[in-house]
Formats: C-alpha cells, sequence, structure tokens
C-alpha cells in the first residue's frame, strides 16, 4: 500500500518539510483506515510546515489537524467500508499523524459521520475552524448574549476562523463587526455578512483600562492588545471568546471591565471536544451556512502545494480557508 503525504522531518535539528510516497500506517488495532478525499491548512499546520512554531512533539510527522474522507478498512463495528466520516483535533498533526496524507489509520472514537447534507469538501470548507467559530457562538449563546443584546465583534475576520464565525452570526441574526488590517477586503467582509468594519490599527496597541462600552461580545484570534482592547470595549456582562493568540501570548489588559462591567474571558479549546458535541456542531454547520457564501471563501489546492502555501499563509497572504485536495 503506497499513498503520498507532507512529511515534516526534524534531523539533526534541521526542519524540513516535504511531499513524498509512504508505505507504512499508523498501527491502531481496532482503528479506522480513511481514504483522506480533503484536508486544510490552518495556521497551526503552516507553523508545523515551515518550522516557524514548535508546533510537532514528535518527528517524523504528517502534519494536517483535521481531514474527511471515505472508510476503506474498520476494525471497530461503528464504521464501516464507505462511510463518510471527518476528523478534528485529538493531536491529529501534532502527537499523530494527520490529514496531509492520502491514507491515515485512526481510533474510531476520533472520528464523526458526516451528515447527510455535507459532502466531504463541504467538511473540510469548514474543518477546525469551523468547529472553532461554532464553539465560540454556542459560548455567546449560552452566555445569554442574543441578537438583541449588541454587536458581536470578531477579530483576525479575514481568516479562516474569524470568516466563518462573521458569517454564522449573521447568519444567526447578530449584528457583527469585523476587525481586519487589510482594508481591501472589506467588501468581501461585508459580503459574508459583516455590519461594519472595525480597523486593526484600532485594537492592536495599547488602549485604555476602561473603554466606551461598543459590543456585547466577541470573538478573538489574535490575542495581546487586541483581546485587552476587546474586553475594555465590553457592555456590561458582556463576554469575549479567546481563541487564537495570532498577535501574542500575552494579556496586557487591566481588571478594570470584569470588576466595574461583570465581563467574561471564556477559552475556546476544539482538540477533546465531546462527541455528541461535534456532531451537534456539523449538522448546525450545515443548516446554517449559505453554500454559495462559502465557496466564495475557499481556495483549493493539491498536497504538493501545502509547502508554498504554509508560508503564504504565515505571512498575511491568505484570506479565508484552503481546502487540500488530497485524492489527485
Amino acid at each position: 500500500m503506497t499513498y503520498n503525504a507532507i512529511v515534516v522531518r526534524n534531523d539533526d535539528n534541521s526542519h524540513s518539510s516535504a511531499f513524498g510516497t509512504l508505505t507504512e500506517l499508523d498501527d491502531h488495532p481496532s482503528g479506522v483506515t480513511v481514504r483522506i478525499e480533503y484536508s486544510t491548512l490552518n495556521y497551526k499546520d503552516a507553523l508545523a510546515v515551515s518550522g516557524r512554531g514548535p508546533i510537532i512533539r514528535t518527528f517524523p510527522l504528517i502534519p494536517g489537524i483535521d481531514f474527511s474522507g471515505v472508510v476503506v478498512d474498520s476494525a471497530d463495528a461503528r464504521f464501516a467500508v464507505g462511510d463518510r466520516v471527518v476528523a478534528t483535533g485529538f493531536g491529529l498533526g501534532v502527537d499523530h499523524n494527520g490529514g496531509l496524507s492520502q491514507l491515515v489509520r485512526v481510533p474510531a472514537e476520533w472520528l464523526v459521520k458526516l451528515p447527510a447534507a455535507l459532502s466531504t469538501f463541504d467538511a473540510m470548507s469548514f474543518g477546525t475552524a469551523g468547529l472553532t467559530a461554532m464553539l465560540s457562538i454556542i459560548g455567546i449563546e449560552n452566555h445569554g448574549i442574543v441578537p438583541a443584546s449588541g454587536p458581536v465583534i470578531v477579530t483576525g475576520a479575514g481568516g479562516g476562523v474569524g470568516g466563518l464565525s462573521v458569517h454564522l452570526l449573521a447568519r444567526l441574526g447578530y449584528t457583527v463587526l469585523a476587525a481586519t488590517g487589510r482594508a481591501s477586503e472589506a467588501a468581501y467582509l461585508t459580503r459574508l455578512g459583516a455590519a461594519g468594519i472595525v480597523e486593526r490599527a484600532d485594537l492592536s496597541t495599547p488602549g485604555r483600562p476602561l473603554a466606551k462600552a461598543r459590543w456585547a461580545a466577541g470573538i478573538d484570534n489574535v490575542g495581546s492588545h487586541t483581546l485587552a482592547n476587546l474586553c475594555a470595549g465590553l457592555l456590561d456582562d458582556g463576554i469575549v471568546m479567546s481563541c487564537g493568540m495570532a498577535q501574542g501570548l500575552d494579556f496586557p489588559g487591566s481588571i478594570a471591565p470584569f470588576v466595574l462591567r461583570g465581563i467574561t474571558i471564556a477559552g475556546v479549546n476544539s482538540v477533546n471536544r465531546s462527541m455528541p458535541l461535534r456532531q451537534t456542531i456539523w449538522e448546525r454547520l450545515a443548516d446554517l451556512t449559505d453554500r454559495q457564501v462559502l465557496a466564495s471563501m475557499i481556495d483549493t489546492i493539491g498536497l504538493d502545494d501545502v509547502p508554498h502555501y504554509a508560508g503564504r499563509l504565515l505571512d498575511g497572504e491568505v484570506r479565508g480557508r484552503l481546502v487540500v485536495n488530497c485524492g489527485d
């Protein structure tokens, strides 16, 4: 059995990633073998492929934090040959061989059967970014924030999580403010559903401990000063869902909005969510999304294109989602 994959190595502390042909799969005796049709190139994957971040914990490894495809062999009664499945998280592409490959064998517990309304391409149009966006929205809903509560701001709106968050929130009836550093993306973000554009520069530098209250909730992909400024601008009892650290790991903020306005920061971890919650999210994604709008967010690349696009993604030259066609 031969298959193609992206393999990252760190021989003699020298990082490399390359497209190549392999002949062996991971040994999961009670696992499921999937012929991968699509994966994605996420920020985390780009760090792993490029070597710009310490993402991978064991070498050599196939990166890719998500994939969708068709079962070709199963030692678990829950999955049969021909089932269409999706997987995200669980250490894929970090501790275990991931989705930037044509074949993978994983424990059955990591797989979700796709809803009938979603193709394998649709699944990776969402991917981990869609799961993260929906987890963030569920957090906002569970906090009691409804469309009438006030605007919701989304940072890093030009990226995958940000763009999907903008679109899904708008479809749910929220007034969405999209923060971006690229003025040229205003028309694109408006098409996704943004009611207004916020300049990234207005949020990314040190601000007041307590700013004018402008939004009921936020989804932050950036961290650092941006997260602090989102907190400073929350309305009473507002919440920020924190799901990214592109600007930095620090939080140079004040306790003032927490004490004086009763605000909350909640972290979003999509790696180890329960299977019932994952199933609910995939069904909601299938029902909520305007497929024409989703298509406008997608660029499709080949498996051998991944190293090139990893650098472009990290350099801010990519908007929306990069879906990787692993089958060709």
